[in-house]
């Protein structure tokens, strides 16, 4: 799933902003004035006890409390600045919830700042310092609010961790990933006063009451439902692939099923092509590290005459270390390991995505090794001594998250290695399908992201900087929180005229979850009867009428 960061920083009720410092212009008549500053957080996260190393830190979620033998712990960081002269009176800590909270007492504890929203881990968490707040909240509670006025006293860093003392459960709050400061998250809410002056001269430049950022995009909370289209598409006979799995016409039908469940993969498909009503032309699997694949239960799949299918393999294969330690040589053994295995079990073409998602691990420092040079360095790597130990069968996507701050990142250009080893660009993207909510839409949207601040959005950007690329949308799929049932008819009745009007996408693969890796989203097509109806109609389309030629 992919998230968005919003405003960051310090929103002023009532008075002039200048940067992110409180401030007026003008002299004389001094007196005193009391404000309201709203300061959101510059990093928030989680840690799982049981995923010691994960980093959660562009989640658009928070999660406190313990379930299933799990504990979840969350951090905030702000960093208020105030114009000298502005005196502190009051800190309130307020945390939109995103779901009813368990009834369990939370507290607020101070941590070291030394922490990063996206380096922070279980295993590296600063420790906990003495409780400074606690409450205990109702189940009706939309926002909880914690009184921090003896630590917040101006201008600086302030980290904070948040723990429940639940053990049945968890508590789920909005990151400010979640949008920004209208749809909200994490907040101090400073009282502040301030010496007003009246000025004895009329001030050079008028002031202005409008906010110093504003939220970068707006869920399409007006989009329109599309409706259905009084007629399938015209039947796609004769419809092949070509040495690169490329249809000729139409596209490929593809699947991931039972997503964060015990259910064999290869069952848990099985089972969603026969509630859908046509089989998945793709079997898309994950793999890291050093784990031998495709396994014996997914080359089964792929070799089923009846039912024809190739595989979408996902590697991680910088599991354990960086893209630049494997761009340098350090994990050859891991790549050889591999292509040994392949050509010695698997001589059928397959799709092969490298580090999927890659936007969401980059972090740009100078010697991380995980730059997007990194990536690209790696990707390269990969791919070239692959062909050179004669894995000749593997077809190359690169799986882009599109999510709308990434693509706005300086660095986002530099993740493409280039197209000689590339052979398809794809998409994981996802939409909501409750309106208001973060990434509302439909299958136009998810196709068509803009950058943050403006610019081609993914699909425009992938045809125009690469025009001989074919476009997988990797993963995509329409979810509703789990506390909630939204039809998703609307939002599937959208895919036909959108797959029409963007030609150049040749595949689409539906990650198909009840519950996502946090258990709150629901990816499943089958939540809502008419859901499940219209996402039947769309599977029984002749567009993805395409014989498979290995």
């Amino acid at each position: 799933m992919t998230a968005r960061r919003g405003i960051i920083g310090v929103a002023v009720t009532g008075v002039v902003a200048t940067g992110a410092a409180l401030g007026l212009a003008g002299t004389a008549n001094a007196a005193t004035t009391t404000e309201t500053v709203s300061v959101f957080t510059t990093d928030d996260s989680y840690t799982s006890s049981t995923r010691r190393t994960a980093n959660f830190g562009q989640a658009d979620k928070l999660v406190v409390g313990r379930s299933g033998g799990e504990t979840r712990l969350s951090y905030l960081k702000f960093a208020p600045k105030l114009a000298s002269g502005v005196t502190v009176t009051g800190a309130e800590l307020k945390l939109p919830l995103e779901s009813k909270p368990i009834a369990a007492t939370l507290t607020v504890y101070p941590v070291s700042t030394s922490w990063t929203e996206k380096g922070i881990t279980a295993a590296n968490a600063p420790g906990l310092g003495k409780a400074l707040a606690s409450i205990k909240p109702k189940v009706t509670d939309t926002t909880l609010s914690f009184d921090l006025s003896k630590v917040v006293t101006g201008s600086g860093t302030y980290a904070f961790a948040l723990k429940s003392a639940a053990t049945t459960g968890v508590t789920r709050l909005r990151a400010l990933e979640y949008g920004n400061a209208t749809a909200g998250g994490p907040e101090l809410r400073l009282t502040v006063v301030k010496k007003a002056t009246t000025p004895t001269t009329a001030p050079t430049t008028a002031p202005t009451t409008a906010p110093t950022t504003a939220p970068t995009t707006v869920p399409p909370a007006t989009t329109a439902p599309v409706t259905p289209a009084p007629a399938t598409t015209a039947p796609t006979a004769g419809c092949t692939t070509d040495a690169l799995l490329v249809p000729s016409c139409g596209v490929l039908w593809g699947a991931a099923a039972g997503g964060f469940t015990d259910t064999p993969r290869d069952q848990a498909l099985k089972e969603w092509e026969a509630l859908t009503g046509r089989t998945a032309s793709i079997f898309h699997q994950y793999h890291k590290g050093d784990e031998k694949f495709p396994t014996k239960a997914e080359i089964a799949m792929t070799r089923d005459p009846a039912k024809p299918r190739v595989l979408l393999l996902n590697w991680k294969i910088a599991y354990g270390t960086t893209w630049a330690k494997v761009a340098a040589g350090e994990k050859n053994a891991r790549i050889d390991n591999w292509a040994a295995y392949v050509k010695a079990t698997y001589p059928e073409k397959f799709f092969l995505a490298l580090h999927h998602e890659p936007e969401n691990d980059v972090n740009p420092a100078a010697g991380s090794g995980m730059t997007a040079k990194d990536y690209a360095n790696m990707y390269r790597h990969v791919i070239t001594r692959l062909r050179a130990k004669g894995v000749t069968n593997a077809i190359n996507v690169l799986a882009y998250m599109g999510n709308e701050k990434w693509m706005a990142q300086s660095w986002w250009k530099d993740l493409y290695p280039g197209d000689d080893v590339v052979d398809w660009i794809g998409l994981d993207s996802y939409v909501s399908v409750e309106k208001g909510y973060y990434h509302y839409g439909d299958m136009g949207d998810i196709l068509d992201r803009k950058p943050t601040g403006g610019g081609l959005g993914w699909y425009d950007w992938a045809v125009t900087n690469h025009p001989a690329k074919p476009i997988m949308v990797a993963e995509w799929g329409m979810y509703h929180r789990t506390s909630v049932k939204v039809d998703k008819a609307a939002a599937f009745n959208s895919v036909i005229p959108e797959l029409k009007a963007h030609p150049k996408v040749k595949a689409v693969v539906y990650f198909d979850t009840a519950k996502d890796d946090e258990g709150d989203r629901d990816i499943s097509v089958n939540s809502t009867a008419s859901g499940l109806a219209a996402f039947k109609t769309v599977a029984a389309d002749p567009m993805f009428d395409v014989t498979i030629t290995k």
